[in-house]
């Protein structure tokens, strides 16, 4: 009798299963047709997953339909082919069922002991990254969520190099009665930046900001005197304009003072896997540290960020922890060099899309989308609008006039549903931003979101 349970309960499992797989790709094939906003009544409906916690336990078949049938028409379509808001990415059809895989296996992917599979896969992944971008495969790296702990990881990483050198056990003394560390970052250096340094104890007030161009790049010439421990974070991909800080000249005065250099690369690193954009990243590679994000340009399920470290001593001294029941046995735990223990499997995701893409593939994702951001920087600027922003990568700024016209023109093009783009204030003028990022973005896609955007400009008086 107990035999004949497990098998109804496998049998359960895999209906249950082939369900949700079989809803999971009606969505995808039905995001072309939809808006790119929810309706508001689709919002209306989230209310039917409310209420008290339930006395008894529901059917998981009819909670799977109930999450399909409510949650589905609310669900921003940024897995389509037309959401240029933020910088966000798809989710390559690998590496979306790699990540479903995942999901199944369910692996704990913090040591080799915990799962042999997920500390391969991800030690894989990280080489691959490394190979792709140019990097020496004698780098470390780490998996974490995204680029905000990336950064996190790698200043971590930093925080410990330049105290070490002044004497000083950061890990073990903690900041109080510590060297003063100093930190100098461009005038536009992201926000995420700036939040790890918070984190980390070194604040964000005290960063030394150095001017920046028009375009947001740091004024080479502006870098302050560098001297004791000291931290320059630079920019690789402005998150407004695509632009990027002057690599080789200000990483030759760091190295000079025998600064740490950490990047903030979060998708602006992955031009250096482009054979025609590559040059953007010219003198990067002589950092220290750099985060990006694969959840954006390497188009893999959210979420997932890369630390990537010069000295993986660093940042293993800053990141690891010890147990009885570890059990290490000299294999790399990936425990030791991130700020989580228990975590998902992330490196198939990253392996997956790798290894559906390969190098050629990665770099033809990369220069596609930045061809098709030149095209709506082409067409919004021929149809008499203002474009901000030198388009050297997959960011557009567009000004439709007076700031309260920009604003309407925002607003009304997601409230139309065509495509969806985000404001931003860019120094100090509104303007909205376009990012293509997405393996699913089509040249037809451009075409009919370029389209929208002058029809609902044109309506709303620009």
């Amino acid at each position: 009798m107990a035999e004949h349970r497990d098998d109804e309960g496998a049998a359960a499992t895999e209906r249950l299963l082939d369900d949700a797989a079989g809803r999971a790709a009606r969505y995808l094939a039905g995001l072309d047709g939809r808006a790119v906003l929810p309706a508001p009544a689709a919002l209306e409906r989230l209310e039917a997953l409310g209420g008290p916690v339930p006395d008894e336990g529901a059917d998981p078949a009819d909670i799977i339909a109930l999450l399909d049938d409510v949650g589905a028409p609310a669900t921003v379509a940024s897995a389509g082919p037309r959401y240029f808001g933020f910088v966000t990415g798809g989710a390559l059809p690998a590496a979306l069922a790699a990540n479903w895989l995942a999901g199944a296996w369910d692996q704990n992917a913090f040591s080799v002991t915990g799962s042999p599979l997920a500390a391969i896969l991800e030690a894989r992944a990280l080489a691959w990254v490394l190979e792709a971008l140019g990097f020496s495969a004698d780098c470390g790296g780490a998996l974490v969520t995204g680029a905000t702990m990336a950064n996190f990881t790698g200043l971590a990483a930093a925080r410990h190099a330049v105290l070490e050198a002044a004497g000083w056990d950061v890990e073990a003394r903690g900041l109080a009665g510590a060297p003063p560390v100093s930190v100098v970052a461009g005038a536009e250096a992201h926000a995420s930046l700036l939040k790890a340094l918070a984190l980390l104890g070194l604040g964000r007030e005290t960063v030394v900001r150095v001017p920046a161009d028009g375009q947001g790049r740091m004024r080479a010439e502006a870098l302050p005197t560098l001297s004791g421990p000291a931290i320059l974070c630079l920019q690789a991909g402005n998150v407004n304009t695509g632009a990027f800080d002057p690599a080789t000249e200000v990483i030759a005065a760091a190295r000079a003072a025998g600064a740490w250099v950490h990047v903030d690369g979060a998708f602006g690193l992955w031009a250096a896997a482009a054979p025609e954009r590559a040059h953007l990243t010219a003198g990067f590679e002589g950092a220290d540290s750099w985060a990006l994000d694969a959840h954006k340009w390497l188009n893999v399920p959210y979420d997932c960020g890369i630390a990537l470290v010069r000295r993986p001593e660093a940042l293993a001294a800053a990141m690891s922890m010890d147990a009885a029941y570890f059990m290490k046995d000299g294999q790399r735990d990936p425990f030791d060099f991130t700020p989580e223990a228990s975590r998902r499997m992330r490196g198939i995701e990253v392996w997956a899309a790798l290894k559906s893409l390969g190098r050629k593939g990665l770099a033809a994702l990369v220069e596609r989308n930045c061809r098709q951001a030149a095209r709506f920087a082409g067409g919004l600027g021929k149809a008499g609008f203002e474009i901000l922003n030198e388009v050297v990568l997959n960011q557009v700024l567009v000004s439709f006039g007076a700031p309260e016209v920009t604003q309407r023109v925002i607003a009304g093009l997601q409230a139309e549903g065509t495509c969806w783009c985000g404001g931003t204030v860019w120094q100090g003028r509104p303007a909205m931003r376009i990012s293509v990022s997405s393996w699913a973005t089509r040249d037809r896609d451009v075409e009919r979101s370029l389209e929208a955007m002058i029809r609902v400009a044109r309506a709303e008086g620009a």
